[in-house]
């Protein structure tokens, strides 16, 4: 059962990929339902994650093989060991690093472990699990059929890109998918396995997380990939080529991250088509999400009312225009399929009034950064004394340095003006943000664990524009000390959250 939210609340931002471990990346097992005692012990009722898709280009959770799959890369060895489908959980030949995620590594362990289990699901292991996989195939169908052929085929094809494929498998001509289905029947089912793997692990950590009255935030990109088995599969929703490429693509103008924008690159969705069935495709979207997660952040709300359209061939983001969304009728519908919208919306960036217009009539909460709250404003929406209840308030986000970088970063002018907010020199800043959150009127207080711990840049999850060497931070083991727990605890008593 998913817990109540109290009216004020705070949370701790961490992906599941940064929990410590023996294996290289976080997973599903041991350390995250440590994790969660640690969530409880520190008070807290959020743990807000980045999207769980498989991940694919650059490794950003943002750029997923599919909206609906879930990464098992996060699958626990552990766990597996005790289900019986591995006689022990394997080490590697040399040591991981603990500091961080070297997916150059990481992925081939992965994918022989998963074979590995699949053998042994195969040669009669664990086979109390065969009815529950059954039905997680047929419950499922709808989008893992196309995802396991497609994953099948970007190994047959040496992970090409799935518009550099033969031409019938690219159009998807009935008899070469079927033909294709034979030949790769047992790399099809060892993905399904693996997906069956996946939902079963993070439901078990889910049901324990509700358990100790955690509320589970997951996050939605709004694009998806071009290579992905959303536009291989449904290529009518999106604007293509007769080559099945892009000709227009997803970014964001010149603005506080990038001089000259940021190019996405992700396809833009041809809003007519997924109108034609009171959008569908996007309330199964969301649906599935909701599986995992008890509020969705969507990101980039802003795109529902305007998205910046780049023609394909623009190296940078800096000439597009704004095109508008769906708007209203698009949230109407997603409310009417869903039964309710349990969405935080992401509106940073460029905010004209009709985004804000958008977000109000359907009561979403926004998202208010404390980084960048100190240009001089005393307007700026970012400062607490601005905000509005129904806000989520954060020291700062994935996409942010972290709250020590920043500082020893910002223009002299943003330093001063938040000591002079502040009353005071910062003594400990990230603390010095945790609080300004945690004391906000905003109903919901979250912070990066890497403010909890007050890290310096080198610990930054993402850095927006930058390629390689993001998204692979990771707590270290016993870096959460019951110090900062009981700390933040406080804290949290002190401000009523």
């Amino acid at each position: 059962m998913v817990p109540t939210t109290a009216p004020r609340t705070a949370g701790l931002l961490l992906h599941p990929t940064s929990l410590p471990g023996p294996y290289g990346i976080g997973d599903l097992g041991p350390s995250a339902y440590a994790w969660v005692d640690s969530l409880a012990r520190a008070r807290q009722r959020w743990w807000q994650f980045l999207p769980l898709g498989p991940t694919g280009y650059g490794d950003s959770p943002y750029q997923s093989f599919s909206s609906f799959a879930g990464n098992t890369l996060l699958l626990s060895p552990e766990v597996l060991a005790q289900e019986g489908l591995l006689s022990a959980p394997p080490r590697p030949q040399e040591p991981f690093a603990d500091h961080l995620v070297d997916y150059g590594r990481i992925i081939p362990f992965k994918q022989q472990l998963l074979q590995m289990a699949w053998e042994g699901f195969q040669s009669g292991r664990s086979a109390y699990l065969r009815g529950d996989f059954e039905e997680f195939r047929h419950r499922s169908s709808a989008w893992l059929n196309d995802y396991t052929l497609f994953m099948a085929l970007k190994d047959a094809h040496d992970g090409r890109p799935w518009n550099e494929w033969e031409p019938k498998l690219v159009q998807r001509e009935p008899q070469a998918l079927r033909a294709a289905a034979d030949a790769n029947a047992n790399k099809i089912d060892m993905y399904a396995f693996g997906q069956f793997l996946f939902f079963r692990q993070w439901n078990f950590l889910k049901d324990y997380a509700h358990l100790r009255n955690i509320v589970l935030i997951g996050d939605v990109p709004i694009f998806v990939a071009s290579d992905s088995s959303d536009v291989w599969a449904s290529s009518e929703f999106f604007w293509l080529d007769e080559n099945r490429r892009p000709t227009i693509v997803a970014g964001v103008p010149p603005d506080y991250f990038s001089a000259t924008g940021q190019l996405w690159g992700n396809p833009l969705y041809h809003w007519e088509n997924l109108a034609k069935s009171d959008y569908e495709w996007w309330v199964n979207r969301l649906r599935a999400v909701l599986e995992l997660a008890d509020i969705v952040r969507l990101d980039h709300f802003r795109g529902l009312a305007a998205a910046w359209h780049v023609d394909a061939a623009e190296p940078t983001a800096e000439r597009g225009q704004w095109v508008p969304g769906p708007g209203a009728d698009f949230l109407g519908k997603l409310r009417q399929g869903l039964g309710a919208l349990p969405l935080i919306a992401e509106d940073l960036g460029v905010i004209s009034p009709d985004v804000e217009e958008l977000r109000t009539s359907f009561s979403l909460p926004g998202m208010r950064i404390l980084q960048f709250a100190f240009g001089g404003d005393p307007k700026d929406r970012f400062l607490p004394h601005n905000y509005d209840q129904g806000t989520v308030t954060y020291t700062g986000t994935h996409d942010n340095d972290t709250t020590l970088g920043w500082f020893h970063s910002a223009p002299e002018h943003e330093r001063r003006n938040l000591a002079r907010y502040l009353g005071r020199e910062p003594q400990d800043v990230a603390w010095e943000l945790i609080r300004l959150a945690w004391a906000s009127v905003a109903d919901h207080a979250v912070a990066p664990v890497q403010d909890l711990l007050s890290l310096p840049t080198s610990a930054r999850m993402n850095f927006p524009g930058k390629l390689g060497n993001n998204w692979d931070w990771r707590l270290l083991p016993g870096q959460l000390t019951d110090h900062l727990l009981f700390r933040l605890a406080e804290m949290t008593e002190v401000y009523g959250r």
